[in-house]
């Protein structure tokens, strides 16, 4: 006859297992992550939980179809340097939606903490730190770019971030950075899927071929490159998003450059 106390530790040991499984089962590989771009450098990007990222929130840009009341729902902001065209409405959104705000820590004091965004609510970080969290881990990573604020004020290390969601899938967020040998280790170390790039009009093409050869180091999983920060209109003689997927098929290398449409929802999986 079974011990009722060995029968009540067997039975929950069952349940927290049930739980473990169903939990991966909840998410699997194939589950995609959604994502849309409404310009400059905003995306959003919708886990398979239904959790919500959003980059550089820059609505006020001259292409921007979005307002700050378009973004009902937002879990997390990520805020890649004090420049305006990165910082963009974020603290705005962060009030209405009290999602978390990563981003370093000389912004919360020179940018946020003055409209009134309540501390719990930003991550203050650096390059090199981590945040985990609903099953998506972000990793702070460094940027060669500046972060002045628009009052003038130092708003500590531009930052790009590894983005790991649920399924496994891993975006990288560039931010604004310029190439850095770094890449080479970030690919081997978080081995991204996605790599959303800084591509403005003054940006040679070669410098995202370059990007793409490093995040490729000892990572096979890179497979989709998508360009940001440009205009919608390019200047004449700027770097077009179609002259980068030019320029990645002429160096043979084996990624699909996606160039988003305007507020398109696409598919990302593993």
């Amino acid at each position: 006859m079974t011990n009722p106390r060995i029968a009540r530790v067997l039975a929950k040991v069952a349940f927290i297992l049930l739980c473990i499984v169903g939990s991966d089962a909840a998410v699997a590989a194939s589950d995609p992550v959604k994502i849309e771009w409404f310009s400059w450098s905003i995306f959003r990007m919708t886990s398979p939980s239904g959790k919500v990222v959003l980059t550089n929130p820059f609505v006020t840009n001259p292409d921007s179809p979005v307002k700050v009341d378009d973004f009902p729902k937002v879990d997390i902001i990520v805020v890649a340097d004090g420049h305006q065209d990165e910082v963009g409405s974020a603290a705005e959104i962060a009030l209405a939606t009290h999602a978390k705000v990563i981003t370093s820590f000389e912004m919360y004091s020179v940018w946020f903490e003055p409209r009134k965004v309540p501390l719990e609510q930003i991550v203050r970080s650096s390059p090199g730190d981590w945040t985990k969290g609903d099953g998506i881990t972000i990793r702070n990573i460094g940027s060669i770019h500046g972060s002045g604020t628009a009052d003038k004020l130092y708003g500590g290390a531009a930052m790009g971030f590894m983005i790991k969601f649920e399924n496994g899938l891993t975006v990288y967020f560039a931010g604004s950075t310029a190439p850095t040998l770094d890449m080479t280790m970030w690919g081997r170390m978080c081995k991204p899927d996605v790599a959303i790039l800084q591509m403005s009009a003054a940006k040679d093409p070669q410098d995202l071929v370059e990007e793409i050869k490093m995040l490729r180091t000892n990572n096979p999983n890179l497979k989709t490159v998508i360009p940001h920060h440009h205009r919608l209109q390019v200047p004449p003689g700027g770097t077009t998003p179609a002259d980068v997927a030019a320029a990645v098929k002429a160096a043979k290398l084996p990624v699909r450059v996606l160039i988003p449409e305007l507020g398109k929802s696409y598919d990302l999986t593993k």
